[in-house]
């Protein structure tokens, strides 16, 4: 069944209001990652109508992502940013993607998030994670002025669901999370919890888009 970009557009418009599909189709996320945060916010984002999307992951699907990360067994081998790419294309197909396949250094990140509203970490590591909090703090110019920030810190093990919360750690810095979990633990991770720490950060990602500011 073939779905006009104009009925895709109304239908959404339906359900969520027209101003804030209308905030939301202008709205520029970059997502820093692309494994069981960064793939689930990515479709969520789509589903949601976000216009533009600058996805980033320098990996390839493995078949130990297949467990809690949104891709399926037939994209192993392929690349993280085309496989989901294919995946919101088959939910969205008249979004704006952008995919850069590289690992993220500190070195790039005042050029390739200079379009962006929004960046959202959603790195595997906490090394990857501190470098892109810093380089975001101290690269104070003015692309990076107004931009905010949407991070991810504890969201391993099988704990409570009510221990991940959104909070605002700094001025344009959000953190979804429990904050304390880790998989150095050796607690693993699930699907479920990854997935509702995702949710946090699309969820809040929406939020600024939409205007608001507090979690």
């Amino acid at each position: 069944m073939q779905i006009s970009k104009e009925q895709y557009e109304n239908c959404l418009a339906e359900r969520i209001t027209m101003e804030a599909y209308e905030k939301l189709a202008a709205g520029r996320v970059a997502i820093a990652g692309l494994g069981g945060l960064g793939s689930h916010i990515a479709i969520m984002l789509a589903r949601c109508g976000v216009g533009k999307l600058h996805l980033i992951d320098f990996d390839e699907v493995d078949l130990s992502n297949i467990h809690r990360q949104a891709y399926h067994l037939s994209q192993i081998g392929k690349k993280k940013t085309e496989a989901i790419a294919e995946l919101i294309c088959e939910i969205n197909p008249y979004i704006k993607l952008h995919l850069d396949d590289i690992r993220v250094e500190k070195e790039q990140v005042a050029t390739l998030f200079a379009d962006e509203d929004i960046i959202c970490e959603a790195f595997d590591h906490a090394e990857a994670k501190t470098m892109l909090l810093e380089q975001f703090l101290t690269n104070r110019t003015v692309w990076i002025e107004e931009k905010k920030l949407v991070t991810a810190s504890g969201m391993a093990g099988f704990a409570s669901a009510n221990t991940i919360i959104t909070r605002q750690v700094l001025k344009n810095v959000y953190q979804c999370g429990d904050g304390v979990s880790d998989i150095a633990d050796d607690i693993g991770l699930t699907s479920a919890r990854v997935t509702i720490c995702a949710a946090h950060q699309a969820n809040m990602i929406l939020r600024l888009l939409l205007g608001e500011k507090t979690p």
